[in-house]
């Protein structure tokens, strides 16, 4: 039988266990958004040019399996790994400051 301290403990969508404070320091959720927010743009941006994940890693240089795994979430972008992938899209990535946002 599951106590009162487990079922205040239990995670039941990825959503749960990014807000958990207790899981996940502010910082780290950071990270985990901007990360999502990311990927989900460069997918977007992938899909509005028309282009298949094959046809971006022959205009990229970067292999169709990395991006997979990249717009998957199972990996984290190096940074020169982004530059390749996202010019080919006609984006790219810059440091803007908080009040920005």
């Amino acid at each position: 039988m599951v106590n009162e301290m487990d079922k205040r403990n239990a995670i039941e969508t990825f959503s749960d266990y990014v807000n958990d404070e207790a899981r996940v320091d502010p910082a780290e959720r950071e990270q985990i958004n901007f990360e999502i927010a990311l990927i989900g743009k460069m997918v977007e941006a992938r899909e509005q040019k028309g282009v298949s994940q094959r046809e971006l890693a022959e205009l990229s240089g970067v292999k169709q399996p990395a991006i997979a795994r990249l717009e998957s979430l199972r990996a984290t972008p190096r940074i020169d790994t982004l530059f390749k992938v996202l010019h080919p899209l006609g984006y790219t990535i810059e440091i803007v400051p908080l009040a920005k946002r």
